[in-house]
């Protein structure tokens, strides 16, 4: 097929692939519920600083080190890192979890070896084996974390539909630019500084009424 890397690409970054991203809000519940994020322009700047400085960066990098792992070692000791580099239980919860239902649903549809990991490292093993471009790869992972996170917003702060993909249009630059970055950033450039929203993920674990996992 013509377009047959495009298809299965979407068609993994989808809403409707069963992964269950609708259930996490990567922390964006606390801050809206306290009123730090409580419109377009918040929800812009929150956005922009964990695909920056948070994790998005830091996935992008290892989605990249998976896809280019030689040995079924080395994409474990990246595996390890990424579940090590999550900030709070919520945060582990999210990404293992994602990338386990990732692993059960792509191992299902297609023949493909793609073990239980966090999800940026089955995503970019998976995309190893499916010979899909790395480059796309990352930027429609970034996209569609992004695109959850908004509809997160617009769910839960309120804000308009219309407001909330104008945010997510306002990202893809940014998105576009941390791509190249990843694709030959070293592990050693993994780390961040987006320590609100990591506060943010460790306060939901205890906030009182919620309807986000994370």
């Amino acid at each position: 097929m013509k377009h047959a890397a495009l298809h299965k690409l979407n068609q993994w970054f989808s809403p409707a692939y069963p992964v269950g991203a609708f259930s996490y809000s990567h922390g964006l519940e606390w801050v809206i519920s306290e009123g730090e994020v409580s419109d377009a322009v918040s929800l812009k700047a929150w956005l922009m600083g964990v695909l920056t400085q948070g994790s998005g960066r830091n996935d992008a990098i290892l989605l990249a080190h998976a896809y280019r792992a030689a040995t079924s070692a080395a994409l474990a000791d990246i595996a390890e890192l990424a579940a090590a580099l999550s900030p709070s239980a919520e945060r582990l919860l999210e990404t293992t979890a994602q990338g386990a239902a990732f692993a059960k649903t792509t191992r299902a549809v297609w023949p493909a070896a793609v073990s239980d990991m966090p999800y940026p490292v089955a995503v970019g093993a998976a995309a190893q084996q499916h010979s899909l471009p790395l480059e796309d790869t990352i930027a429609l992972y970034l996209h569609a974390f992004a695109s959850n996170l908004v509809s997160a917003a617009v769910r839960f702060i309120p804000l308009g539909q219309t407001d909330g993909q104008k945010v997510l249009s306002e990202l893809f630059e940014t998105i576009d630019e941390i791509t190249t970055y990843a694709q030959t950033a070293t592990l050693d450039a993994l780390g961040g500084c987006a320590f609100r929203a990591d506060m943010a993920s460790m306060l939901h674990e205890t906030q009182t009424t919620r309807i986000f996992r994370s």
